[in-house]
């Protein structure tokens, strides 16, 4: 057997160079591609010596990307993932101590989202001999802990490697877990900063890795049969397309189910844009911040057909949406599709909806069920037209407006802002707003991180989407609260050539939270900027324009809506980042939604607070527990 001499680091790294993946595009067609799309990095004294040395010797092969923030720099390549359908990743290295810590948050968001990143903290020595080294954490207890091991509860697969040679079983490991279809997610390897620069005689045949491909795992016949047998039986069927439908790239197999059976399809957050927004049959986003039309059906339907979707609380109402529904749940995860005790037909989605149709030949939902999901699809969308183009004079603009002139401006160049734009989010009102009103034609052009709804995702994810989409336009939607989380990655954006758009809706404070405590009986406290300043301090005068300017970004400060969509024009002509800043309201759309399961004191001095316990207790004996 060949072997070369490498340190482990270098071994890492020439595996991760070489490695390709087949990845599958829109439209249907294939190519080779290298699995790892580049390393991000924040070099310390923990990854410095060891990883930087050999990512420096492989640059041309495997790029490396400068970043401002630990966390920040792993949510653009978790982002990147989403964008790619998963079937991409990037890494991320950073030293011991803060370093490996700052990326928790983001393993975390990864985690609970099913999406893969590499994560290559820098650990305390393996042979102890310096120990405590500087930034180690100290367990009195325990000798062999360090920060590394706060990534246990948020990872997928986990190993801090001892001897050099233990990275010929950890990282094929590692990639496995994150090509796997069903376990998905983040990998840590903690690479103790000696056993990097450590060498051994590695294969040369772990130099030279296959080409890895995504298996499509069928359903058991069993499972199978039952799940014909409850469709076959609905009159009243109900699509719940989830994030599994884009992952699995079953946007084809999905239109040609809806078709041939009639059966109408709502969107959770993850699922939006499996089908595009102007089909006859999608009624847009169900739950918590649905629409009216498909909350409408989803109380109605006698069987709801999950695809792809984990029914996290915002889709099912806290399990209150669907009163009378039996549920079938198509996915690859068996923890997902076992929830809620319905029936299970755990499988691929593109591949699951394919086995259906051949025992479904002949089977439609009743016709009325799918004139009216047309008739109620149609109505909707003439609502959200009026939702974002009706913008009164003389008061703050709302989100909904903000969404309408940004869309359209891009009509003013003659693009079509549904297969140009991916429309990118992650907390705050926004995120409501953006699953009703946003239009997408093409799988993955809405891409919200609400699984986790991490605060300061937005401008490092629309740095990642953008280097996993170069062609399109990534427009970050983002408030003056999740901006202010964290922002350097705008700078990073302007360092790399990558232009995103950024549009900040400054309402002055953590308005969407306010408005959850000021309706669940508290009085507006410690959320708005103005209600927060104490006795010697002074109020806000943050000018985010000049912020972002001062970070590289081309920046405006614009006074209305009809401002934000001339400067939207221009934005879009320009090759560098772009920042819009415009102040709004407090103001939502109302239309739709459904009940969210927040919890109120028992007891309180005030009389609003009892009066929303009161309305709660209510409200769980709606719950199917």
């Amino acid at each position: 057997m060949k072997t070369q001499r490498l340190t482990m680091a270098q071994a890492l790294v020439k595996h991760l160079a070489a490695l390709r993946v087949e990845v599958e595009h829109l439209d249907g067609s294939t190519s080779v591609q290298p699995y790892c799309g580049g390393v991000f990095t924040i070099f310390g004294h923990g990854n410095v010596a060891g990883l930087g040395e050999a990512l420096v010797a492989e640059r041309e092969q495997l790029k490396t990307f400068r970043a401002h923030n630990e966390q920040t720099m792993a949510h653009a390549a978790i982002a990147f993932s989403k964008a790619q359908f998963r079937q991409r990743i990037m890494a991320v290295s950073t030293s011991i101590g803060p370093g490996a810590t700052n990326l928790v948050t983001a393993a975390a968001v990864a985690h609970v989202n099913r999406l893969p990143v590499l994560l290559l903290p820098g650990d305390i020595f393996a042979t102890r001999r310096p120990d405590p080294v500087l930034q180690q954490i100290e367990n009195f207890a325990q000798g062999d802990n360090s920060a590394s091991d706060c990534f246990r509860p948020v990872v997928r697969y986990f190993d801090r490697l001892t001897r050099p040679e233990q990275i010929l079983t950890a990282l094929p490991r590692a990639i496995q877990m994150m090509t796997d279809p069903a376990n998905c997610g983040p990998a840590c390897l903690s690479l103790p900063q000696d056993v990097q620069t450590m060498a051994f005689d590695c294969p040369e045949e772990f130099l030279n890795p296959g080409v890895l491909h995504w298996r499509r795992p069928p359903a058991d016949a069993r499972e199978l049969a039952q799940a014909i047998a409850l469709l076959r039986g609905a009159k009243r069927p109900l699509i719940v397309a989830g994030g599994g439908v884009l992952y699995s790239q079953a946007w084809a197999a999905l239109r040609a189910f809806v078709e041939a059976h009639g059966v109408p399809v709502v969107e959770s957050h993850g699922g939006k844009s499996s089908l595009p927004w102007d089909h006859a049959l999608n009624l847009g986003a169900i739950g918590v911040d649905g629409v009216s039309a498909a909350n409408e059906l989803a109380r109605e339907a006698d069987v709801v057909f999950a695809v792809g979707t984990r029914l996290q609380d915002f889709t099912t109402g806290s399990h209150a949406l669907f009163p009378s529904a039996k549920l079938l749940s198509l996915n690859v995860q068996p923890y997902d599709a076992g929830k809620w005790s319905g029936t299970a037909l755990v499988a691929d989605a593109r591949v699951g909806l394919g086995q259906l149709e051949t025992g479904l030949q002949g089977w439609a939902a009743d016709a009325a069920w799918t004139a009216r999901a047309k008739q109620l699809a149609q109505a909707s969308n003439e609502r959200i037209t009026a939702l974002t183009r009706n913008v009164p004079k003389d008061v703050l603009p709302y989100d909904a407006e903000v969404i309408g002139a940004v869309r359209d401006s891009a009509a003013e160049l003659g693009l079509d802002s549904g297969t140009r734009d991916v429309a990118l989010c992650a907390a705050g009102t926004l995120p409501a707003e953006l699953h009703k009103l946003w239009r997408a034609s093409l799988p993955g052009n809405y891409h919200m991180e609400y699984g986790y709804s991490c605060m300061g995702y937005e401008v490092a994810g629309g740095l990642g989407v953008k280097m996993a989409r170069p062609d399109q336009e990534s427009i970050v939607f983002v408030g003056d609260g999740s901006y202010m989380m964290a922002n350097s990655e705008l700078a990073t954006s302007v360092l790399l050539g990558q232009k995103m758009i950024v549009v900040v809706l400054d309402n002055r404070g953590y308005g969407c939270i306010e408005r959850l405590q000021r309706k669940t009986g508290s009085p507006s406290f410690n959320n708005m900027l103005d209600d927060c300043v104490p006795e010697g301090g002074e109020r806000s005068t943050i000018d985010f324009a000049m912020h972002a300017r001062s970070m590289g970004a081309d920046a405006v400060h614009v006074k209305d809506v009809a401002e934000l969509k001339a400067a939207m024009v221009q934005a879009r002509r320009a090759k560098r980042t772009q920042v819009i800043v415009i102040d709004t309201t407090h103001t939502r759309t109302t239309d739709g939604g459904c009940w969210w399961e927040v919890a109120i004191p028992e007891v309180s001095t005030r009389s609003e607070v009892r009066a929303a316990y009161a309305d709660y207790a209510q409200a769980q004996t709606q719950q199917r527990v």
